[in-house]
C-alpha cells in the first residue's frame, strides 16, 4: 500500500508532466496542497515568464488562512532567489504553512538548500526525499543542465530484426521507416518534449527530413544540423524556416563565403555556428548547445553521428525501435550496455537504455 506522502507525491509529479517542454529554462514543478489529508489545491510551473507551481496552488485557495494548518508538496526545493518571480520559500513562509514536503533538492547554486534553510528558519516543518529517486528523473534535464553543464542526450534510431539502421542504397530521397506507425507517434511524442533534436548532413542528403512533431501535438524542437562543408541543398525542408534551425559547419573561408550568400537570401531562423571538427566533436557541439541554452536534444542522425557521442560518452538515454522488417544487408546499428526497459508497441519492440 502506497504510503501517505508518496500518494501526495505522486500527484506532484503527474502535475509536472504537463508543464514539460513549455517551462524551460525552468523545471517542470507539480504542487499540491494538502489539509486534513485532503488535496484542495494542486498547481504546476507555467510557461517560461509565468508563475511557479507553488504560486499557482496558492492562488487557487480561496481562503488563506487555512494555508497556515496545511501542507504543501513539491517536486523540487522552493527557490529561494529572485528571477522573473520572487522566490517561491518567501511565499511559503508569508503564508506560514505547517508543513512543506520536498522531493528532491534544487542542485541550482542559487538555490541548493537555501530555500530550505529559509523555511526552517521561519519555523515551517520541512521533510525532504519524499520520491526522490522518481522526482530526480522527472527532474533530469534539468539537473543535467546544472550539474554537467551541457543538455540531457537522448540517442535515437529504428533497427531492422537482422540489426540494421538504413540500406546501403535508397532510390529516392525521403525516409525509409523501420519501425511501425505506432513507434513513429511516439517518436513525435519524444520530439514534443525534448528542446532539440541533431541530424548530421548524410541524414539531411538521404532523407529530407522536416524534424518535426507532425503525428503529435506540441511544439516542433530546435533543429540542430551538423553540416561541416555546407553540402546540403538549400531547398532542403530544414532551410524552410519554419522552426530555429542551428547549422554547426567548419570554420573556413569556403563556408564563411556560403554563409554570407545565404543570409544575403535573409532566410528566417536559420543561424550557423563554428566547431573545429579535429577535436572531440560532441564535446563541441554541447559547447554550442550551452550557448543556445538547449536544455535537452534527441540524436536522430545516422550511425556515425551517433557514434560520434557513444564513443564520447556523452548520453544519457538511448531510444532504440527494433521492428520485424528485414533489411538483409545494410547500415549496422551501434551497440550499447546499459538496458533499463522494455515494451511492445505492436510488433515493434522499445529498447530503452539508460548511461549510468
Amino acid at each position: 500500500m502506497m504510503k501517505e506522502q508518496d500518494f501526495f507525491m505522486q500527484r506532484c509529479l503527474q502535475l509536472a508532466k504537463n508543464g514539460i517542454g513549455k517551462t524551460r529554462p525552468n523545471p517542470s514543478v507539480g504542487a499540491v496542497i494538502v489539509h486534513e489529508n485532503l488535496i484542495i489545491a494542486e498547481g504546476f510551473t507555467s510557461p517560461f515568464g509565468g508563475n511557479h507551481a507553488e504560486v499557482n496552488a496558492i492562488e487557487s485557495v480561496k481562503n488563506k488562512s487555512i494555508l497556515k494548518q496545511a501542507t504543501i508538496y513539491v517536486t523540487l526545493e522552493p527557490c529561494a532567489h529572485y528571477g522573473n518571480t520572487p522566490p517561491c520559500a518567501d511565499l511559503l513562509v508569508k503564508h506560514q504553512f505547517k508543513k512543506v514536503v520536498i522531493g528532491c533538492l534544487d542542485t541550482n547554486a542559487l538555490v541548493a538548500g537555501k530555500g530550505v534553510a529559509r523555511l526552517k528558519a521561519a519555523g515551517i516543518d520541512v521533510i525532504l526525499g519524499v520520491m526522490e529517486t522518481e522526482c530526480k528523473e522527472h527532474h533530469k534535464r534539468f539537473f543535467t543542465v546544472q550539474n554537467k553543464k551541457r543538455p540531457f542526450v537522448i540517442l535515437k534510431w529504428a533497427v531492422s530484426k537482422d540489426g540494421f539502421i538504413a540500406p546501403l542504397q535508397k532510390n529516392e530521397r525521403k525516409s525509409i521507416f523501420i519501425s511501425n506507425e505506432y513507434s513513429r507517434q511516439i517518436v513525435h511524442k519524444l520530439r514534443s518534449k525534448e528542446h532539440a533534436i541533431l541530424v548530421g548532413t548524410n541524414t539531411v542528403l538521404d532523407d529530407n527530413p522536416s524534424l518535426d512533431v507532425r503525428s503529435w501535438f506540441g511544439e516542433n524542437p530546435v533543429r540542430i544540423i551538423l553540416d561541416q562543408h555546407l553540402k546540403i541543398p538549400h531547398n532542403s525542408l530544414v532551410y524552410n524556416g519554419s522552426v530555429k534551425t542551428i547549422f554547426i559547419i567548419k570554420n573556413s573561408k569556403e563556408n564563411e563565403l556560403k554563409v554570407a550568400k545565404l543570409l544575403s537570401k535573409r532566410i528566417s531562423n536559420i543561424c550557423f555556428e563554428t566547431i573545429d571538427f579535429t577535436q572531440n566533436v560532441a564535446v563541441e557541439v554541447c559547447n554550442i548547445l550551452q550557448k543556445h541554452a538547449i536544455q535537452s536534444i534527441i540524436i536522430e542522425g545516422g550511425s556515425q553521428t551517433l557514434q560520434t557521442f557513444i564513443h564520447a560518452n556523452i548520453w544519457d538515454e538511448a531510444h532504440v525501435f527494433r521492428s520485424n522488417l528485414v533489411l538483409t544487408e545494410g547500415v549496422k546499428q551501434p551497440i550499447l550496455n546499459g538496458l533499463f526497459s522494455s515494451q511492445n508497441i505492436n510488433d515493434d519492440v522499445l529498447k530503452i537504455y539508460k548511461n549510468d
